[in-house]
């Protein structure tokens, strides 16, 4: 009797053994977005390189601008140097794509926040307010918004003035472009009417190119800019959020208004109606 009760305990022993070696791993805890960032010890960002003061390339070839340089205080704040920051050339109508298709971390590329892309990004608190209006020549017959309805207007594809044209004014002539510079280049050359765009860029523009007038009239109201991630990147969401009010307390931003903006608009221009310092939005 004893002997049979040995190999059936033997068997037993090995089942269970066979048992404990099915059972699956314990899943390993994934590495956080940060961490992702710090093992690649690089910071990707992305940026526009003909939309100057925010994102352009100057004489020597170098990524400049208020959101450029935002993004090296980024990187030198996660990552200790200021350089470890790839910068990603976009167009208005990558932005969101880059995002989604993890070629970016981030956008810093003046891109203004609606419900429509809250759909398809996160965005972090705000950096800067804007509103939409249209630049015309000086001697345009054009005087208000309405006059545009039976002409031509150019818009940069995936712009705020594009959607918010396209969603109002479905039956009014657009005239679309790839490129902010794309779009001057055509109203400089009469293809259009107007050209509809952030209001600061216009402002911008119209300094530096005597001959031009913005409308007075805007398109929609006031709105917030700000930082984009990737939809349900909490994690890099948040620590921008938190280091944009850190920056906030060292007035960074109004640093970065009197480099690259103060000069591009009217001296009575208040800083606090462009920037949004520390990230607090109030409209």
């Amino acid at each position: 009797m004893k002997k049979l009760l040995l190999p059936l305990f033997a068997v037993a022993l090995l089942a269970g053994c066979d048992k404990k070696a099915e059972e699956p791993a314990k899943p390993v805890a994934a590495a956080s977005y940060i961490d992702k960032i710090k093992a690649r010890d690089k910071l990707i960002v992305g940026v526009f390189t003909d939309k100057p003061p925010f994102g352009f390339v100057n004489e020597a070839g170098r990524y400049v601008g208020f959101d450029t340089d935002i993004g090296r205080q980024f990187a030198k704040d996660l990552l200790g140097d200021e350089n470890k920051v790839e910068f990603v050339a976009v167009e208005p109508a990558s932005r969101i794509p880059f995002l989604q298709s993890d070629k970016v971390d981030l956008i810093l590329a003046n891109m203004t926040v609606t419900p429509e892309r809250k759909e398809a990004v996160d965005f972090t608190n705000p950096n800067l307010k804007v509103a939409v209006q249209a630049l015309v020549p000086n001697d345009s017959a054009v005087k208000s918004l309405d006059d545009l309805a039976t002409r031509t207007i150019i818009v940069t594809t995936g712009t705020t003035a594009d959607i918010w044209l396209t969603k109002n004014h479905p039956d009014w002539k657009l005239l679309k472009f790839e490129k902010n510079s794309e779009s001057l280049q055509a109203l400089s050359a009469g293809r259009g009417d107007a050209y509809a765009q952030d209001n600061l860029v216009l402002f911008s523009w119209a300094k530096q190119n005597p001959g031009y007038r913005v409308l007075e009239e805007k398109l929609g109201d006031e709105a917030p800019i700000a930082p984009a991630v990737k939809k349900g990147n909490i994690e890099l969401r948040d620590w921008v959020n938190a280091e944009l009010a850190k920056l906030g307390e060292e007035k960074f931003l109004l640093k970065l208004y009197d480099q690259y903006v103060r000069k591009e608009l009217s001296d009575d221009t208040k800083p606090e109606s462009v920037i949004v310092e520390g990230g607090k939005w109030q409209g």
